[in-house]
């Protein structure tokens, strides 16, 4: 059976190692585990980005092997303990994810429904897991960027396809869809595998002279012989190669991903289509059928509806960075998208709602979703619309449903950033 790096992985991940995890990060076993789940396809996702360029593929084939010969694959429960061993987990992570890192962590978070501090030293657990058995590979097939690479578009089908559908990986990584992904590396395989071909033509054509040669004397017809049948075997080495990897470059079935969770918690858009919603003045929003965009506008055209102190809209891809209020880069696109929408509605008054759950010190709690909401404002208010903006409020866990020990899974759906309705 041929080697499997997705299984492989997975099986690293063991019931003993996410206990542990658990019991290290503060968090529920179930939550770990649901993390798990995302983390793991979300890292091999990171490795199949970088490995879609030239530079990328070389430095992705460095980073293995200083995975797989750290030790660090064998002793995945050390880096629990902190300090040095989580760190260079941590570095390991940021070399392969970047500046995508936060947004990474916070949707892994989400998904889990545990903190992002505990994402974090989750995907510092993850990153030299998978960089490590890639290394591993690496090293008893002793690969070179090219080797990695085809070998990568070999796993990648089993890879993408275990993407669960509440991540927005793509997304995260600046990709259209996860096919875009695929159909990168494919493109970077093309050239690899036409130079293949070339070295088995010529490989033929050497053996054709050979034994024209081999006719003009019968005192060098075994010799010649046998370097025929040792050219022989050679080109058919290479052929077989060149078929396996025109196999390896077939683009992978299109893919549609959803937007994440947010770090704030939102309720995620109900359909993941993605659609142009268009506005008063003729422009339109890239927005996911059922989000934010999309249901506010439908709103606002509604000539029956009316504003009101209930009226709300939660946001569904608006991100944090780690324990802070700090909105991601990524995330300023629908913050943009809002600021679209005021600008198109001038009669439209809103009001920004930060909430949590009711786990954890509530003065904190309030704090923290008071901070956020004020980011957001001062984001809007930024880009010229603070006339429509009639103040930011964090409620903490006031309109919180789920109780304090309820699953995450529950608890969740409590931690939001919304849009109130004022007038329109």
């Amino acid at each position: 059976m041929s080697f499997n790096l997705l299984d492989s992985v997975k099986g690293l991940f063991t019931s003993d190692l996410i206990s542990k995890m658990a019991s290290s990060f503060g968090e529920s076993e179930g939550g770990i585990q649901k993390a798990v789940g995302g983390a793991i396809p979300a890292v091999l996702t990171g490795l199949l980005n970088k490995a879609s360029s030239a530079d990328g593929a070389a430095s992705l084939l460095n980073l293995s092997k200083d995975a797989s010969g750290s030790g660090m694959l064998g002793n995945l429960s050390g880096l629990l303990g902190g300090g040095n061993l989580l760190g260079k987990g941590m570095d390991m992570l940021k070399g392969l994810f970047g500046d995508k890192t936060s947004s990474i962590t916070s949707m892994i978070a989400n998904f889990g429904g545990i903190r992002e501090s505990s994402a974090s030293s989750l995907l510092s657990v993850a990153a030299p897991a998978a960089l490590g058995a890639v290394g591993k590979q690496v090293t008893q097939n002793n690969m070179g960027v090219s080797g990695l690479t085809g070998w990568l578009a070999e796993q990648k089908d089993s890879i993408l396809s275990a993407v669960p559908s509440g991540l927005n990986i793509a997304g995260a990584l600046g990709l259209g869809s996860l096919s875009d992904l695929g159909n990168k590396l494919s493109g970077l395989l093309g050239g690899a595998t036409g130079s293949v071909k070339h070295v088995a033509g010529t490989a033929s054509a050497y053996t054709h002279d050979t034994v024209e040669k081999a006719k003009g004397g019968a005192k060098w017809l075994w010799p010649l012989l046998l370097a025929l049948l040792v050219i022989l075997a050679l080109v058919y080495f290479l052929r077989g190669r060149g078929k396996k990897d025109e196999m390896a470059v077939t683009p992978p079935t299109e893919q549609t991903t959803p937007a994440p969770d947010t770090a704030a918690s939102i309720t995620a858009a109900p359909a993941l289509e993605s659609i142009k919603v268009r506005l008063p003045d003729g422009s339109e929003l890239d927005a996911y059928r059922g989000g934010i965009e999309d249901r506010l506008v439908t709103f606002l055209n509604d000539p029956n509806s009316k504003g009101g102190k209930d009226v709300w809209f939660d946001f569904d891809n608006l991100n944090f960075k780690t324990g802070s209020a700090e909105i991601t880069p990524e995330s300023m696109v629908q913050v943009n998208n809002i600021s679209a929408i005021l600008k198109a509605y001038p009669k439209l008054k809103i009001k920004i709602g930060g909430y949590t759950d009711k786990s954890g010190d509530e003065k904190v709690n309030m704090k923290l979703s008071q901070d956020r909401a004020n980011a957001v404002s001062a984001a809007l208010k930024g880009k010229g619309e603070g006339k429509q903006i009639e103040g930011a409020e964090g409620y903490g866990s006031q309109f919180a449903k789920a109780a304090a020990d309820a699953p995450d899974e529950e608890r969740k759906k409590d931690r939001r950033i919304a849009v109130g309705v004022r007038e329109k």
